[in-house]
């Protein structure tokens, strides 16, 4: 064996320790890349479950905001029946309910002057 042939063959033993840890390498980025597709594919299958749970949820939503926007409907129309009424209340009780209320008043002030003029008279007399 001369000194080229030991020089070849360590040459050959260095290049074949590069291409097994090279394959090494190749076969872990391998399996990573096999771990990268199976996450992937499991994301697929929960994300499209998750998309449908979302649609129908957001088609609930909808559902439930067509009945809000009816009852708040009603109640604007029953604000305005109730408004009307108040109004027409006050037109056809209102004035005559105040002139009663006049009238008690007055005749009770009436009633406690008279009173009071009696009691007025009568410390007069004694005095």
């Amino acid at each position: 064996m001369s000194l080229g042939d030991i020089a070849g063959l360590i040459a050959a033993l260095a290049f074949a320790y590069v291409v097994i840890r090279l394959g090494s390498v190749i076969g872990k980025a391998g399996k990573v890349l096999d771990e990268a597709r199976l996450g992937v594919r499991g994301v697929s299958e929960q994300t499209v479950p998750l998309l449908s749970q979302v649609t129908d949820t957001v088609a609930s939503t909808n559902e439930q905001i067509v009945r809000v926007d009816t009852i708040t409907a009603n109640v604007a129309t029953m604000s305005t029946n109730v408004n009307a009424l108040t109004s027409l209340f006050a037109a056809t009780l209102g004035s005559p309910v105040v002139k009663v209320a006049a009238f008690s008043y007055g005749v009770r002030s009436a009633m406690k002057g008279n009173a009071q003029g009696k009691a007025a008279g009568r410390r007069r007399r004694k005095g």
